[in-house]
């Protein structure tokens, strides 16, 4: 089972709106990971807002039996050391936290910025062999393209019962580049694969 919660999720307890007034928010990244059970997100929300944090952005996920994610949250700085201390504490209960601290705080501005007027997805669709992201992500470097975000699954086909392969990422296009020209070096590596890659732009609100 695979689920991401994204841009700015909504879970019960946690003030999304303007927090500890006059006091500067350092954006962190957490990353959680243990056994996969219920009552996990919720513990780690609690926290967060028990100090006063901002849950912005998050992708989580049960793979393999265990439950891993990562947020993105604004913390008040007279709240730091305690908040990470608690989270830390969760390792008692089985949960793995680790903290790393950014130099972006809400004095540069917390919302995200937009560096490009079009956003590309590509997805792709084969049978299970190793290498398929190798591939896929070494050309992708190759040509600058920057891999923004990346989910990937294998699901039953709905005739044979064999797993499929399936990904999707988004993709941050250097300046300049055109987008037919990537999707025809993009479908020569899918048919030395021998998957399905579609390509697909949609102008950024």
């Amino acid at each position: 089972m695979l689920f991401a919660l994204s841009s700015l999720a909504i879970l019960p307890g946690v003030d999304h709106g303007p927090l500890f007034q006059g006091s500067e928010m350092t954006l962190w990244i957490v990353t959680v990971v243990g056994p996969d059970r219920p009552g996990l997100v919720e513990l780690v929300a609690d926290l967060i807002a028990k100090h006063q944090g901002n849950w912005m952005a998050s992708r989580m996920a049960h793979l393999g039996g265990k439950f891993a994610g990562i947020i993105q949250v604004y913390v008040p700085e007279p709240q730091r050391e305690a908040l990470e201390k608690e989270l830390a504490e969760l390792a008692d209960r089985g949960l793995r936290v680790h903290v790393e601290a950014t130099d972006q705080t809400t004095a540069e501005g917390a919302g995200p910025v937009l560096t490009q007027a079009k956003q590309t997805t590509l997805e792709l669709v084969g049978g299970d062999r190793p290498g398929i992201v190798k591939e896929i992500a070494g050309l992708l470097a190759k040509l600058g393209v920057n891999v923004e975000e990346l989910s990937t699954e294998y699901v039953p086909a709905p005739m044979s019962g064999h797993d499929i392969f399936r990904a999707t990422a988004r993709l941050g296009l250097p300046g300049g580049m055109d987008v037919e020209d990537l999707k025809q070096r993009v479908e020569a590596v899918a048919g030395d694969l021998m998957v399905d890659i579609t390509l697909s732009t949609q102008e950024n609100p």
